[in-house]
């Protein structure tokens, strides 16, 4: 592994190409890319994770998938509809998803911290200057923070929604040069992408409306919360606060941490 000279090159990311000198890095995943049929995608995941931590950057994983993981081990065939269950698949799979992580990490030297936040506890200032500070303290260690939602406790009136919302609240807590939100669609398009005449967005300018784009509400693995709406309205969230933001396919990850042309980039808000 690099050690912490190295990041003194690291710096301010506004285009994709910036991405590899990235100081600090948040990578969102969802649940469809690490649960089921596609656990298999972690260990690429990891590796790219991985070569940016070789680089320096400080890296933040938010990965969704603790119910869908847990599920199955609860004899349950998809997603569960009451609270209850929902809680006890997620204190089931946060477990195993966390064993998971840690095992691709080892083949990398890389030691793994759970955080498990909720929306209270970023909206209570004592509780978001601990979570920050521990946070920042891990980074400080190179230890890899992965951080989800606190599903256990977490309830239909109070919760984040999706973890694309709880990532670039993260990202604004850390002041992260960029933020990545992986999932099984490789951009964002003019319409669903499966709908006649859907044309690929490459880019789009700090405080563009997007006027005349429709986007689904729901991925279509099923086992997740989120989609296109949720991912647009994450990055502009970031975006505001001077964070960089990719949209991109898990399948991509490599790529993207690359700095190569993949994806939908919304430039971010110039920073003070």
């Amino acid at each position: 592994m690099t050690d912490t000279t190295n990041r003194t090159a690291l710096g301010t990311v506004r285009e994709r190409s910036d991405i590899p000198r990235a100081r600090r890095i948040v990578v969102k995943v969802g649940s469809s890319s690490v649960s089921g049929e596609n656990t298999g995608q972690i260990g690429a995941l990891v590796d790219a994770l991985a070569a940016a931590y070789g680089r320096g950057t400080e890296v933040v994983l938010v990965s969704s998938g603790a119910i869908a993981t847990g599920f199955p081990f609860l004899g349950l065939e998809g997603r569960p509809d009451d609270l209850a269950t929902q809680q006890a698949a997620a204190a089931t799979g946060q477990n195993v998803l966390m064993f998971r992580y840690q095992q691709q990490l080892d083949r990398h030297d890389v030691v793994a911290a759970q955080i498990l936040l909720t929306a209270g506890d970023l909206q209570n200032p004592t509780h978001r200057v601990n979570a920050q500070r521990a946070i920042d303290r891990l980074l400080a260690l190179r230890v890899l923070p992965i951080v989800n939602e606190n599903d256990t406790v977490a309830t239909h009136e109070i919760r984040f929604g999706d973890n694309d919302r709880l990532a670039a609240l993260v990202a604004r807590l850390l002041g992260a040069d960029a933020l990545v939100l992986l999932s099984d669609v490789e951009a964002l398009y003019t319409r669903p992408p499966e709908l006649p005449g859907a044309t690929r967005i490459d880019e789009v300018p700090f405080g563009d409306e997007l006027a005349g784009v429709t986007f689904g509400s729901v991925g279509k693995s099923g086992v997740g919360t989120g989609g296109a709406g949720t991912k647009v309205a994450a990055a502009r969230l970031a975006a505001e606060a001077g964070t960089s933001v990719l949209v991109t396919a898990t399948a991509l990850v490599e790529q993207a941490l690359a700095g190569e042309p993949v994806g939908t980039w919304f430039h971010a808000a110039p920073r003070p």
